[in-house]
């Protein structure tokens, strides 16, 4: 199994400014890449893309030219690998448009003009310089670690924030230089055994939702982290500034660049926003290894339709501030790496309707009714312990 690990860089001045341009590199080629495959489409009318060892072939040709040479300052692999992402996009537009039976843009249909492959969905899109996110891949064979720092191709010796956080001397995969707005970070994949256990505790049933972050059949509960006194003190902060920063917005001219202190202002907004994600996070990781930790047989959760519960205005923010889809993303790792079944339960199972006592679905529960109130057998529990206990009930019937 390969477990990845991010870890913090801390470049100086000059590596920091080779760090933007080799993500920049990247993006261009990237971009170049499906310029090519777009010309393709429109010269052949086919549904069929330029292979991956032909475009950079063709990029290799280029580089030759004068006015190309100046990849040459930038590792080769940065480069390689953009095209191949390019590709893979490519071939996962053809998967999700014969699934979906190739449907266009809404937009396209009403224009009444010819349609290109760029209303196509699912289409690859161009990266922007200002909304993509900085990032470029780096060869495995030219990656060296040490405790303290990492040795790239044509970038130097960067120091690590974490000390031994990247094991030394094991076969990597995959790794990806990333910059997130405030910091630029490294992922690595590395290969790890699967702990096999022959020893498991009871499995149990999870009920995710906004008064609690999670309920667990065995009576356990997980408070809602954006409910304490740090979250709401970091969140008072963020609209603050948010305050400020306006102010100063709209006293802008059109074409008058922005001032230092305005500049200095949006950093703190960037680095707020960045600390409410690391503690929701951070939150959402202690949850699911406290869940893992215990080793229960089996773990049942729900597929829950999270965009169409984000249509509800009165909780889309709480809702969204839940991180529901990271849980799941987490829990599906650990669970793996553990050995644990995870058993997601399907989208419209009645969890939180159906009587644990004796199984009355009870269709007119409103999302107001905190207490579940059984009209057949009149039995009363709260209905997120009784949603979780439903989950684990449904998880026994297909293991077995």
């Amino acid at each position: 199994m390969i477990k990845t690990i991010k870890v913090q860089l801390l470049p100086n001045n000059k590596q920091n400014s080779l760090l933007f341009q080799s993500a920049g590199t990247a993006r261009w080629a990237y971009n170049w890449a499906l310029g090519k495959q777009i010309e393709h489409f429109e010269n052949t009318g086919k549904l069929t893309k330029i292979s991956d060892s032909t475009l950079r072939k063709e990029l290799t040709q280029l580089k030759r030219t004068e006015d190309f040479k100046w990849l040459y300052n930038y590792s080769n692999n940065i480069t390689k690998q953009a095209v191949k992402d390019l590709c893979g996009a490519i071939d996962k537009f053809h998967f999700e448009s014969k699934k979906n039976g190739y449907q266009y843009r809404e937009s396209a249909i009403k224009s009444g003009r010819k349609l290109t492959f760029r209303d196509f969905k699912f289409f690859p899109r161009f990266k922007s310089k200002h909304k993509s996110e900085p990032a470029f891949y780096h060869d495995t064979e030219k990656i060296k670690f040490t405790k303290t720092h990492v040795q790239l191709e044509k970038l130097g010796k960067i120091k690590l924030a974490e000390n031994e956080r990247i094991p030394i001397n094991v076969k990597y995969s995959n790794p990806r230089i990333t910059f997130d707005g405030l910091n630029w970070f490294l992922s690595v994949g590395i290969e790890q055994v699967e702990s096999v256990s022959n020893q498991y505790s009871e499995p149990i049933g999870i009920d995710l939702g906004i008064k609690a972050t999670a309920i667990i059949s065995d009576n356990r509960e997980f408070k809602n982290i954006n409910k304490t006194k740090r979250v709401k003190k970091a969140t008072k902060r963020l609209k603050r500034l948010q305050r400020r920063a306006s102010k100063q917005y709209l006293k802008l001219k059109k074409g008058q660049e922005k001032s230092k202190n305005l500049i200095k202002l949006e950093t703190r907004i960037r680095k707020t926003h960045k600390r409410l994600k690391d503690i929701r996070t951070n939150y959402t990781h202690q949850i699911t290894a406290a869940l893992v930790k215990t080793k229960p047989k089996f773990i049942v959760i729900e597929d829950l339709n999270v965009s169409g519960m984000l249509k509800n205005r009165h909780l889309s923010k709480a809702i969204q501030q839940q991180n529901f889809y990271e849980f799941r993303r987490q829990l599906t790792y650990k669970a793996q790496f553990n050995n644990i079944e995870l058993i997601i339960a399907p989208r419209f199972f009645p969890s939180s309707k159906t009587c644990s006592h004796c199984g009355h679905v009870h269709k007119q529960l409103n999302l107001s009714d905190r207490v579940f109130k059984c009209p057949a057998c009149s039995f009363e529990i709260n209905r997120d312990l009784q949603a979780a206990q439903n989950l684990l009930a449904y998880g026994l019937s297909v293991v077995a």
